[in-house]
């Protein structure tokens, strides 16, 4: 297995949806997939990959806008892999009627994922590469998904390049978040890429030094 992901910036929020996928098989993931799913979908079909499983890392609705639409794309339908906890709060918060935008909601949850579950890109691999972290406190649930092979975190919203997530939403806990991040996201090698739910890449040991919300 040789791991690379790519990087679509799209929609009104400008959210960062993540591509992980094996260069040698050819099989991924896609993670948040927010607004505009048929791009992504169109990009998954440019690049030849093999998508067999969805990933979210917290259920905020930009962040889930376009699960529902992929995940029916294909026969049979895409798994979806999410934390049992962030699921049952999109159920119950439904978040887009706040900005006025409706989005289809996560419809089923196929793969739960928890704190120190590995995952492989394809369900039935024998090799799980991804670590999943708990990272919640900007919003229940809330996951960062970890690769260690390339050195490379996809952290959500819960931490930005000096900055983090925001706390002054439902269910949001703002100790906690900060907690996470010093255990779960800290402790990752200094040099490990950090890839945010919005804005440019950062770096652990960046965040250590620079974010003024959370130092090392």
């Amino acid at each position: 297995m040789k791991l690379a992901y790519e990087t679509l910036t799209i929609g009104p929020m400008g959210n960062n949806i993540y591509f992980l996928y094996d260069e040698e098989s050819l099989d991924c993931v896609i993670i948040d997939p927010g607004f505009k799913p048929r791009k992504q979908l169109e990009l998954i079909a440019e690049r030849g990959w093999n998508l067999r499983q969805i990933w979210v890392t917290h259920g905020h609705f930009d962040h889930v806008a376009g699960v529902k639409s992929i995940r029916e794309a294909f026969d049979p339908p895409i798994p979806i892999a999410m934390h049992p906890a962030s699921f049952e709060w999109a159920k119950a918060n439904p978040s887009a009627l706040t900005y006025g935008i409706k989005v289809d909601g996560v419809p089923v949850v196929d793969i739960p994922v928890t704190h120190g579950k590995w995952l492989g890109l394809n369900s039935e691999a024998a090799e799980k590469a991804v670590e999943v972290r708990d990272v919640s406190g900007h919003n229940p649930g809330s996951v960062m998904f970890y690769c260690p092979s390339i050195k490379v975190a996809f952290t959500g919203d819960a931490i930005f390049r000096e900055s983090i997530g925001r706390t002054d939403f439902p269910g949001s806990q703002h100790d906690l978040l900060l907690k996470n991040i010093r255990e779960q996201v800290y402790t990752l090698p200094d040099d490990t890429l950090l890839l945010p739910g919005h804005l440019d890449p950062t770096t652990v040991g960046h965040e250590k030094i620079f974010n003024p919300f959370v130092r090392g």
